[in-house]
């Protein structure tokens, strides 16, 4: 157990390593605002479709098809889940502070965190399962998501139907039903664009919490709560429910392990987008952030003990 511990730790500690480049580099006055603007949408239009497309470019079997289903319908039920706990609590905060610690207890940051993590820690045939649970993240983030963040007039089918992550899950299925591979000089084009994924977000991150009030973060009460319900509750809650379900050791692992991500960045960008104020949203993304440091690889060593991979 410790030697899986120290191990995982390491790992996780590499993609910190990456995320004090950021750091470093905002507080230089060299990652400017615009900057990570730039890099965020990259990453988002660009480069994390690519990471689906990329996981998916694998042979199509019977047992992968009905696990790559299963893991999409598990991981959707787990975002309505998670959404539903989220919803008793914080109702004496106003509704901007309100409603972002629940937008940000129900979304991890995935894209830019939990594949890189997923890679690094249960290797890149496990990519597929970060893929599948990025392709729920998308599909509930533009229902369930705007509609906590939003409201219902908010709500847009066309946002829901037309955004990158689900643009990207259509194209990586497409493919992987019809057992379709790209071109070589294709299929190396979106692979290399792909790898960009764990340095260039964890960069962006770091730049993200260089631009954080930590004193003004490390006094609030109620984040502190919010940490406890994403980084412990919510993947305790995820381990012991998926544990009777006897999944693939993969896949129980990848879950688990996306589960104990800290808050989605996506989180700030949302409040913004909704009029509403992204500060607590920032200061939430930033200590579950820095938290998580010390939740990740307890739950990552937990996960891959009990599921023997």
């Amino acid at each position: 157990m410790l030697s899986n511990l120290l191990t995982v730790t390491g790992q996780v500690g590499a993609l910190f390593l990456m995320m004090g480049v950021g750091f470093a580099l905002a507080k230089l006055g060299k990652l400017t605002e615009q900057a990570r603007g730039q890099l965020s949408y990259l990453l988002l239009y660009i480069v994390c479709p690519c990471v689906m497309v990329d996981c998916f470019q694998v042979e199509r079997t019977p047992d992968l098809v009905r696990e790559v289903a299963l893991g999409a319908a598990l991981a959707t039920a787990c975002y309505v889940v998670y959404l539903l706990i989220a919803l008793f609590f914080f109702r004496r905060e106003s509704p901007d502070v309100r409603d972002c610690l629940r937008f940000g207890t129900v979304y991890g940051n995935i894209g830019f965190m939990g594949i890189p993590l997923v890679q690094s820690i249960l290797g890149a045939d496990a990519v597929i399962y970060g893929a599948l649970s990025l392709a729920a993240f998308n599909l509930t983030l533009w229902t369930l998501g705007v509609l906590v963040m939003g409201g219902k007039q908010a709500f847009s089918v066309k946002k829901a139907a037309v955004n990158p992550g689900v643009l990207g899950l259509a194209v990586s299925l497409l493919l992987f039903l019809g057992n379709v591979r790209l071109p070589a000089v294709l299929g190396s084009a979106v692979s290399f664009l792909s790898d960009l994924n764990t340095p260039l977000a964890m960069v962006v991150i770091g730049g993200q919490l260089a631009c954080a009030d930590l004193a003004a973060t490390f006094r609030q009460a109620r984040l502190y709560l919010a940490c406890f319900l994403k980084l412990i509750l919510v993947p305790v809650l995820t381990l012991l429910a998926l544990l009777p379900l006897r999944l693939s050791p993969g896949l129980y692992c990848a879950l688990v392990l996306l589960s104990a991500t800290p808050v989605a960045g996506i989180t700030s960008l949302f409040a913004q987008q909704f009029g509403r104020n992204p500060t607590p949203a920032v200061q939430f993304i930033t200590l579950s952030t820095l938290l998580s440091i010390l939740t990740l690889p307890l739950f990552a060593v937990a996960a891959k003990m009990i599921s023997g991979f």
